[in-house]
């Protein structure tokens, strides 16, 4: 099967730098993206390429050699769905917020909705691709809506998952450890759709690493995946609250356990907790399949991963409020980072939220500065909590454009988001700026801590 025409339902953080890479990597097949956002698709389409909405490094590059040669942007769906041989589902898939599995559960509408604008638009057979991460059996419900249409188009859904990380989704992209692709293999239709998928990814993906498999394994793959990695930075983090106590130092205990063959060095870093659109949202996820099957010890023992992150994140903020002789009432917190990882704008579930809500709730007065996180979007995280009013977060949080702004006059500085340009700030100035004693929280340990107390910061680091 030749595919010639590809759609992508979606053009966000997967689906956007994706596309981009197939784009570029394969200049025979046309690849267009659409999204029913007209902002999101207008910023794709901006002339000047460092102002497309997704900020990865390298992405821009991949994009101008692409766009407009065989790589497209547009709200026009249906046109894009009824042209493509191979269309891919790129769109959200948030935990539900309302009605059964609320907090748990993802939530399909995106999907579904996705599935009844195919079923309407397309006149002839067409492959597609589960891009979205989803409950395991997903494919089985899209292939149910689609092929109960009755208007004689035949699909074949394959599930082929992302495992980008943000900050490094181009090198991901380019150089993958593994590219997984679901599908029905038992049947030749459905062993030819595959196939179909594994010749595009095989333009620069040698084959060895072109996994196939069943749609089930390939969709639980992903989720098991994000589980495991979560597990290990939640061991770590536990990890370091013991450390606080015995004196011990978690950097330290993380190099002689990463050192272990059969553990390995990544995801050892312990930190104010992960964020991120994947971890919570999969586990919460696993947990919800595990309770609906009666699998109660395996939706504890996951579960557990999640009430870690969350405790860690509200340590770090109650020991602010506990190191400033017990109130950070009226007092200026300036926050270092409010991504959830340095080299990306995403915020989704960034650690940097929950600690400024808990200082809010303290009456402290915050003061945020990142480099790539734009004002609108600090406040938007605010606002989704529904802790206090939008005017509220407003008055009591000031977004500033650089790090000495940030800190001039703070009581209090912490470090929430690993950006480079952290590590290379003056702090003699900052320190010099601060009301005294001037304290330094290093959510992140970033900073090395002679140095900082040479200055003279009171000066506190996860894990030590």
């Amino acid at each position: 099967m030749n595919i010639k025409n590809i759609c992508c339902i979606g053009a966000g953080y997967v689906g956007g730098p994706t596309m981009a890479v197939i784009a570029q990597k394969c200049p025979e097949i046309n690849v267009t993206v659409v999204d029913i956002n007209e902002e999101r698709i207008k910023a794709w389409n901006d002339e000047n390429v460092e102002n497309i909405p997704i900020y990865e490094p390298g992405l821009p590059e991949v994009v101008k050699e692409a766009r407009g040669r065989n790589l497209f942007f547009s709200t026009d769906v249906d046109a894009a769905i009824d042209k493509a041989d191979m269309i891919f589902i790129s769109v959200n898939t948030p935990t539900k917020t309302y009605g059964i599995g609320k907090g748990m559960a993802a939530d399909l509408k995106f999907i579904e909705l996705c599935a009844r604008q195919i079923a309407r638009v397309a006149k002839d057979d067409k492959i597609v691709v589960e891009k979205s991460t989803l409950p395991v059996r997903t494919a089985e419900a899209l292939k149910n809506i689609l092929d109960n249409t009755g208007n004689g188009v035949n699909y074949q859904i394959l599930s082929n998952p992302e495992f980008l990380a943000e900050g490094t989704a181009v090198d991901d992209l380019m150089n993958p450890d593994r590219v997984l692709i679901g599908g029905d293999i038992d049947t030749a239709k459905g062993k030819e759709a595959v196939d179909a998928l594994v010749d595009v990814y095989a333009h620069w993906v040698p084959r060895e690493r072109l996994l196939t498999t069943n749609v089930w394994s390939s969709e639980l793959s992903k989720l098991t995946a994000n589980a495991f990695l979560a597990q290990r930075v939640s061991s770590i983090n536990a990890m370091s609250e013991l450390c606080e106590k015995t004196g011990a130092d978690v950097n330290e205990v993380s190099k002689a356990v990463g050192m272990d063959s059969r553990i390995g060095a990544k995801f050892l870093k312990s930190s104010v907790g992960f964020g991120g659109s994947c971890f919570q949202k999969d586990i919460l996820n696993l947990v919800y399949i595990s309770k609906s099957f009666g699998l109660h010890e395996v939706a504890d023992y996951l579960e557990q991963v999640i009430i870690m992150n969350d405790h860690q994140k509200r340590r770090f903020a109650a020991k602010i409020v506990q190191t400033l002789f017990n109130t950070v009432s009226g007092k200026k917190i300036a926050l270092l980072g409010w991504a959830f990882k340095k080299d990306t704008n995403d915020t989704r579930e960034s650690a940097a939220i929950y600690v400024a809500d808990y200082l809010l709730n303290e009456q402290a007065e915050i003061v945020v500065y990142d480099p790539k996180v734009k004002t609108e979007q600090i406040y938007a995280d605010l606002d989704y909590l529904n802790t206090r009013s939008s005017e509220e977060n407003r008055a009591r949080v000031t977004v500033v454009d650089g790090a000495y702004e940030a800190t001039k006059d703070a009581h209090a500085v912490a470090v929430l988001t690993e950006w480079d340009e952290f590590k290379e700030l003056d702090w003699q100035k900052i320190y010099k700026e601060m009301l005294k004693p001037a304290f330094l929280f290093d959510g992140r340990r970033l900073l090395e801590r002679k140095t900082k107390e040479d200055i003279g910061f009171e000066f506190y680091a996860i894990g030590s």
